[in-house]
């Protein structure tokens, strides 16, 4: 039998799936089963598909993505906690022909920085907001963030989130679609295949809009967070499933 050697097999025309390059060397820190690592491919996927990448600065926070500049081969600038869109807003304003992203959790961008994400959709920015919600703060230890569910136990609320003292979580893509400045806004998840590819359609068009000047995309990635909800990774994607997207209903919401 004739031997078979690993580069006759793979082969460019039989390539299906390989790192973007845009992905540096570093090992993602985030923990396993979480969807930061996904979505962190999209993004680049995208920047890299569209031949874009020597044109564009990402903002982060912040939070569980305070590293992303560890992880991503573009430039990266770093914001204070939830200030991110005001940052982006001051570098796309300087140079407009950038495509400007920021990358933000619940508890970033719902919470200490709701006043900047608010104004800056109303400004109706020519930016990219990818707004990651797993119902927690996940890199502080798990406390109840604007966007826990009722019912839904933190390391704050043990009992789960009492709406009567607590008040109800918050649904800023709903919030921001109402804006006059919003072009773009949509819902997403990424724990199946087939929920990862309609993720990417929308970071896809979410840069084009950029591109074509049509002001702010928002685009929120509902997550898991297996670390703070004290589930294994499979069993938090079930719960998502079960819990969160009855909640946070995925689709489009807003599409001028």
């Amino acid at each position: 039998m004739a031997e078979i050697k690993l580069e006759d097999i793979i082969k460019p025309e039989n390539l299906v799936f390989q790192k973007t390059k845009l992905f540096t060397d570093k090992p993602l820190s985030y923990c396993p089963g979480c969807g930061h690592g996904v979505v962190h491919r999209l993004i680049l996927e995208a920047i890299e598909e569209l031949g874009i990448e020597s044109e564009t600065i990402g903002v982060a926070p912040v939070g569980c993505s305070v590293l992303a500049y560890e992880f991503m081969n573009i430039d990266i600038a770093q914001a204070p906690h939830g200030r991110a869109p005001a940052l982006a807003t001051g570098i796309k304003r300087v140079y407009p022909e950038k495509f400007v992203f920021t990358y933000q959790g619940d508890g970033d961008l719902a919470a200490i920085g709701t006043a900047e994400t608010i104004h800056a959709c109303n400004r109706g920015e020519n930016i990219s907001i990818f707004f990651i919600n797993n119902g927690i703060y996940g890199m502080t230890g798990g406390q109840m963030a604007p966007t826990t569910l009722p019912g839904m136990a933190s390391s704050t609320s043990p009992y789960g989130r009492d709406v009567a003292s607590m008040g109800h979580p918050l649904k800023m893509t709903e919030l921001v679609a109402n804006l006059p400045g919003t072009r773009f806004v949509a819902r997403h998840a990424v724990h199946t295949p087939a929920l990862v590819r309609k993720a990417k359609k929308a970071i896809l068009k979410a840069f084009e809009n950029q591109k074509e000047n049509k002001g702010l995309s928002f685009i929120e990635i509902v997550s898991n967070c297996n670390s703070g909800w004290k589930m294994t990774p499979v069993k938090s994607n079930q719960w998502l499933t079960e819990n969160m997207l009855e909640y946070y209903k995925l689709g489009t919401l807003k599409d001028e």
